[in-house]
Parts: structure tokens; sequence; C-alpha cells
């Protein structure tokens, strides 16, 4: 959990000035008709935080914690992030996720083997959780970035 604690802050560090230098119009450019735009990426990123900080939160009070899918395309085509403003995406996922940094520093050690029940995904325990949590971002980013 160090390491991708670490991880995060480094990314939270860093990432937005790469963010901010994508204009709005190359935000929204979609690489493919089937695929996302960095937009919709981004907007993806915000979902999970969303979802994920249900589950930091939940999952540190009941075990076993049973949770509700994420059902990642509704979501994103649902809220049409590509009509949003770049910047507010920008700033939205760094608040999120630097609140989300905080809860999982915070987070006591004794919960980490809460078991986390999502849908019908194999069950995990919560540090898996949040150690999955770091690294779809960062798969994400580097499909961004890319």
């Amino acid at each position: 959990m160090t390491e991708a604690l670490s991880r995060f802050e480094e990314h939270l560090k860093t990432v937005p000035k790469r963010l901010v230098d994508i204009s709005e119009a190359d935000a929204a450019a979609k690489p493919d008709p089937s695929q996302w735009s960095k937009k919709e990426l981004l907007g993806h990123l915000i979902d999970s935080a969303s979802n994920n900080h249900q589950r930091f939160v939940r999952a540190q009070q009941n075990d076993p914690y049973d949770g509700q899918r994420y059902e990642q395309d509704f979501w994103v085509s649902s809220q049409s992030y590509n009509t949003e403003s770049w910047p507010d995406l920008v700033n939205l996922w760094l608040l999120y996720n630097r609140h989300l940094l905080h809860v999982l520093k915070v987070m006591p050690k004794e919960v980490y083997p809460h078991i986390c029940r999502i849908g019908d995904y194999p069950q995990m325990t919560l540090e898996e959780i949040a150690i999955d949590y770091v690294a779809n971002m960062e798969h994400h980013l580097d499909e961004m970035f890319s």
C-alpha cells in the first residue's frame, strides 16, 4: 500500500501540469468513434474516484462490504463529459483525488483485510481495492498521454 500511495501522491503533483497543456479541442477529440476522448477518459477517472470513495469509506465500517458494480460506459455517456469544460474536469479530478489520497493515508491498517464484494467481480480486500484504484488510474493516464 505504501508504494501505491507514493505513486498516487506523485501523480497528483505532476499530472495536472500535463493535463492543463491539452487544449479544449484536443481533449474533446475522439481518436476513433468507438473510443473515449480525453475528456471522457478523465470523466471515467472521476467516476472511478466517486465509486471508490464509497468503497474506501463504507468498507472500513462493514466487513464484508457488498457494493454495486460501476457500469462505466453508461456513467460516461449519461454525464456527457465531452460537452463539459476541460479545466473544470481537470480541477474536479485533482481535488477529488487529493481527498481520496487523504482518506487512504488516514485509513487504519486494521481495516486493510476487510473483504469487498463488488457486483459479480471476485472479492478483494480493501487494501487490494485501493492498490487497484491507483493502478487503474495509471493505466488510463498512460492511455491519455500516449
